[in-house]
């Protein structure tokens, strides 16, 4: 049911992180110097030698370990398809990894990894983060036991380590980021369909998704966990504005970012628009439904 009242501020705070954003304030935060960088690609070519074997042995270890073996449904025995499907993508991933990518690109790449890891992905295996960070340590372990191997220069292996290790952080770091909105959004007991119009189909790559929200919710909660998740949305449906609030015990103004719909942009409720049936501050129900379209439609 939508009540009807004047129009309300359409504004959205406090999202999640934009994906390249955060890569990039993160990879300056710890500092990977020049130095580093010249260490790290001077153990490239230890480390790509021995990434099949990395790739291969990664997988009979998680095959071995019972837990992460009933995770992937390998219990009695690894599916030989979708062993080579996760194959496949950790062989990416190094690659992507050795070759030392910073690009905003890359940080997509990881973020969806995080969600795919959160269950999202082509057949929807659910791990717990202790195993992703887990896995991201015992990557950074092996590469220091294949240089260590290799006989590189004691320099080159403390170099190369602490850039490595600052660079896998980061990478789990936007992982965990995707991971995070992923859970979010399929957290609440009330189920409701968000059906996407225009373009928006092709850059989420689908025509309807789940939003799950708490009792009481209302469409602001919706679209925030909607706009957390695909962040790839954002450059094109919301304007972005920084405000600025006083917060006890300090001096100056506080900046915060705040979003809301472009010109054009229509969000529906059961086929009513929201900018003039209660804005963001509608409440939601069962069997409620929501419309984004782009301008033109």
């Amino acid at each position: 049911m939508v009540t009807t009242k004047p129009p309300q501020t359409l504004e959205l705070r406090n999202l999640a992180a934009d994906p390249a954003d955060e890569w990039q304030r993160l990879l300056k935060f710890v500092n990977l110097t020049r130095a580093d960088w010249s260490a790290m690609a001077e153990s490239v070519e230890t480390l790509l030698t021995r990434a099949p074997e990395l790739v291969i042995g990664t997988y009979d270890y998680l095959l071995s370990v019972p837990a992460t073996a009933a995770i992937l449904g390998w219990e009695q025995g690894a599916d030989e398809a979708h062993l080579a499907e996760r194959r496949r993508f950790f062989a990416i991933w190094v690659a992507r990894t050795l070759g030392m990518d910073t690009s905003d690109e890359f940080a997509h790449y990881l973020f969806r990894a995080g969600k795919f890891h959160a269950g999202h992905g082509p057949r929807n295996i659910h791990t717990p983060p202790a195993y992703i960070t887990g896995s991201i340590g015992l990557v950074n372990a092996a590469f220091s036991q294949y240089m260590q191997e290799a006989n590189l220069s004691a320099k080159v292996i403390a170099g190369a380590s602490a850039g490595w290790n600052k660079y896998l952080m980061v990478q789990l770091h936007l992982m965990m980021l995707g991971y995070t909105v992923a859970r979010e959004l399929d957290s609440g007991d009330l189920s409701i369909e968000v059906t996407l119009y225009g373009r928006l189909r092709n850059l989420a790559n689908r025509q309807t998704i789940e939003v799950h929200i708490t009792k009481d919710a209302t469409a602001k909660d919706l679209l925030h966990k909607f706009f957390s998740y695909y962040p790839q949305i954002r450059d094109d449906a919301l304007d972005l504005a920084w405000h600025s609030k006083e917060e006890l015990d300090s001096l100056w103004l506080v900046p915060y970012p705040v979003y809301t719909p472009k010109k054009g942009w229509r969000m529906l409720i059961n086929g009513h628009n929201l900018s003039f049936n209660g804005g963001f501050d509608t409440q939601l129900h069962v069997d409620d439904k929501i419309s984004i379209f782009p301008p033109g439609r």
